[in-house]
């Protein structure tokens, strides 16, 4: 099966030629799945997974827009709708200057079997755009949402495509959208998820993928008869997911002891409790702040800053328990790895979308401890878009209590059916190939069903 493997990569490589990030998504699930066409040789004849491998469709759309100084700016935008077997498409756009479609498409490949994992009916995709809105005023933002939205309103809808935010993109980004979107197409509809709760957004959006890595973290640790109780915790980033990453963790009666952004790392051997986490919140939702202000605000707390001439990360060389790497692809290399099983982490759910690089994902494979890859341990974030797809749909809004006692019973449902995969293709324990094969089966009998579309 490996020469099915490296044949598979190969086309793939020729066809995606400068798009690493796809061809790594791709080989991670190609190798976890060669057990499951062996054992189900219908799936290869059908060439089940060649298909989703190659996007649905995809869109790429120049977004002309001006700034304040009124100078003309042109951005790129894209959306990739991925796979629509078991819903409509789902996945986030991104704002950055990193985006590009290799990473478009590596994020909508993997956005196929998170949104499988789910239970929920939703098809996988991705979009996004190389403007910054870092630095950009609120018009700014609104003047390019707009434009960006004037193109995009024509391919989604409430039953064809559904986005949501991702990095670069939150509240305000998803409210000028919107807002566009509402007048174009003269109709209040369920088309984009993380909506303001006035006006069709569910309670515990925001928290959903920080909370849904915590509790994906504390299912593993029940495994070996563990809690989250008195466990030191690596975090990365400062946005929306680990903010709340780490305030899942406090809640759980853990201790996050670090948080980083594109400037550096702050370190708190105290412990990011409730008070200091307020304080975080307002300087990177509120003032957009840099996080090396954390470390002048509070004694003990240390800012290094990031040297791009090393070759790891220092955030991931201090005695923990758990990481939970929470900013952005490839974070974490296999030095940092090394340096994480040396400085005690046995577990590490992942918050951001595939952080750790191939090396890394081994050495914790190899070592048998608690990894929970980005599809399924971060899938609590687009779960919860779905339940707001749901709320929408019904016109109705479900308490905080409500939705965050769904989003637990759908992360337990994960972590269950990741084991069960696991347990049943004969690598128990082993959580990335448990991920890749449940969301695949999900998706490879849909399309089984539905004939050669």
């Amino acid at each position: 099966m490996s020469s099915y493997v490296n044949d598979l990569m190969a086309t793939v490589k020729a066809k995606n030629p400068a798009e690493p990030e796809f061809h790594q998504a791709v080989h991670e699930v190609a190798e976890s799945l060669a057990v499951v066409l062996d054992r189900h040789p219908e799936y290869r004849k059908a060439k089940i997974l060649d298909r989703i491998i190659e996007p649905e469709r995809l869109i790429m759309f120049r977004v002309p827009w001006m700034d304040d100084q009124g100078e003309i700016q042109v951005n790129r935008g894209f959306r990739i709708e991925m796979n629509s077997a078991i819903g409509p498409y789902k996945g986030g756009l991104r704002f950055h200057p990193s985006v590009n479609l290799g990473i478009l498409k590596f994020l909508a490949f993997e956005q196929v079997f998170k949104n499988s994992l789910t239970t929920l009916p939703m098809g996988g995709g991705k979009g996004g755009s190389d403007f910054d809105p870092k630095g950009k005023s609120d018009y700014e933002v609104m003047r390019f949402c707009q434009a960006f939205m004037s193109e995009l309103f024509r391919h989604i809808g409430p039953n064809t495509d559904v986005p949501a935010g991702d990095i670069g993109v939150g509240g305000r980004e998803i409210g000028f959208m919107f807002g566009q979107y509402r007048k174009l197409r003269n109709e209040f509809t369920g088309v984009l998820t993380g909506k303001g709760l006035n006006w069709g957004g569910s309670l515990i959006r925001p928290e959903a993928t920080g909370y849904g890595a915590v509790y994906f973290a504390a299912e593993m640790l029940s495994t070996r008869s563990q809690t989250l109780q008195g466990k030191t915790c690596l975090v990365s980033g400062s946005g929306n997911v680990a903010q709340y990453t780490i305030e899942k963790i406090n809640q759980l009666g853990g201790k996050a002891v670090t948080a980083s952004d594109s400037g550096g790392y702050v370190h708190d051997p105290e412990g990011i409790d409730s008070k200091k986490l307020e304080f975080l919140m307002d300087l990177k939702n509120v003032r957009r702040g840099r996080i090396k202000e954390y470390a002048d605000k509070f004694k003990g707390a240390t800012y290094s800053p990031i040297d791009p001439k090393m070759d790891f990360n220092p955030l991931w060389n201090h005695k923990a328990d758990c990481a939970f790497p929470s900013a952005t692809q490839n974070e974490i290399n296999g030095k940092d790895a090394q340096n994480l099983l040396k400085n005690g982490v046995f577990v590490v759910s992942e918050g951001a979308n595939m952080p750790t690089t191939p090396d890394g994902v081994k050495l914790f494979i190899d070592q048998k401890i608690l990894y929970g890859p980005g599809k399924a341990a971060n899938a609590g974030g687009v779960a919860t878009s779905g339940l707001e797809m749901s709320q929408n749909s019904m016109r109705y809004g479900w308490t905080r209590d409500e939705v965050d006692n769904r989003l637990h019973l759908i992360m337990k449902s994960i972590h269950k059916a990741c084991v069960d995969a696991a347990n049943r293709f004969g690598t128990p324990g082993n959580y990335v190939n448990g991920a890749n094969i449940a969301g695949f089966l999900k998706v490879a009998d849909a399309m089984m069903d539905q004939g050669l579309v």
